[in-house]
């Protein structure tokens, strides 16, 4: 396997410790919202969520048409008076009115978002080289990978400031769809792809730092090599060999409950297997144990070989 692993497991579907019908991953009680849930990654996600019982699955997309046509589906899959319902709102994280106008519609619901999956993304692939691109081309991947998502963020966390927001759990749980993209050298003709997608995973590492896990909880993940629409745009399936839906989708939930606590803040690879993984983060002893410890920036968006960094050195005494 050329990829990398912390463990020696490397998965390519989904496994029974993340599987949605573990009682300790469950979802019920809990509303969940996901950007870019119309299909692919996101509509996978949302079936997950449904799978774990989750209360009510809130898809937001630009199409409204392919929403709704996903909202039916769902329905028709898990039973349109199931456990859980379903609900389709047209959004574009990268318009800052259509974000707040997506809030006040919940506001006004009385709805409270538990779990916020941040997964529409903005894929740029110019086939020129950077330089050569106008500051409007270089900033559209900015506007809504980092820039939607931050606005999309704040409201999130914000919500709790609302009167007219009530609910019996205020624990908050942010789930970052990354890319391999982020550490993948050499660069790809993607650039401002892979750039504001690593400059959000970024920001995400700085504001779990200034959050309480039992608060708000954020694990980034790249979910996989696998066959979207966005994805069929751009090359034929006969391309690769694709890793399943249900690896990425699953493990949404698994990131959305206290077993993943520990990982609060990091990145890591859907493929690696949990239980492996907490394993050896929880074995002093081991190289992922002895970096988990002593280094704040491991598994972090930062400059590849060294470690973590601060100004404790400059302190006066």
């Amino acid at each position: 396997m050329s990829f990398p692993s912390l463990g020696t497991t490397y998965h390519r579907t989904s496994y029974p410790a993340i599987s949605p019908s573990q009682p300790a991953l469950s979802q019920a009680g809990r509303t969940i919202l996901i950007t870019g849930g119309g299909g692919g990654i996101g509509f996978e996600i949302a079936r997950s969520f449904a799978k774990a019982s989750a209360s009510r699955v809130i898809i937001v997309g630009r199409r409204a048409a392919f929403l709704n046509e996903a909202v039916s589906n769902l329905q028709q899959e898990f039973g349109a008076k199931g456990v859980t319902e379903f609900i389709a709102r047209q959004g574009d994280i990268g318009d800052d009115a259509s974000i707040s106008s997506l809030w006040e519609y919940l506001h006004s619901q009385g709805i409270f978002v538990n779990v916020l999956v941040l997964n529409a993304a903005l894929f740029v692939s110019s086939g020129i080289e950077t330089l050569l691109l106008d500051k409007d081309q270089f900033m559209q991947a900015f506007q809504v990978n980092l820039g939607g998502n931050f606005l999309m963020t704040t409201k999130f966390v914000h919500q709790s400031l609302r009167p007219s927001i009530t609910a019996a759990d205020h624990q908050l749980y942010l789930i970052n769809i990354s890319t391999a993209q982020i550490h993948m050298y050499p660069s790809t003709d993607s650039d401002t792809y892979g750039t504001s997608k690593a400059a959000w995973t970024a920001m995400l590492s700085r504001i779990a730092d200034q959050s309480k896990v039992d608060e708000l909880q954020i694990i980034s993940y790249h979910p996989g090599v696998v066959y979207s629409e966005g994805v069929s745009k751009l090359v034929s399936k006969d391309l690769l060999n694709w890793d399943d839906m249900s690896l990425p989708a699953d493990y949404a939930v698994w990131a959305a409950s206290s077993e993943a606590s520990w990982l609060h803040g990091r990145f890591v690879w859907a493929h690696w297997d949990v239980d492996e993984l907490r394993a050896a983060a929880t074995d002093a002893t081991s190289e992922v144990g002895k970096q988990m410890k002593d280094n704040a920036g491991y598994l972090k968006v930062g400059v590849l070989g060294l470690p973590s960094v601060s100004l404790k050195g400059y302190m006066k005494e």
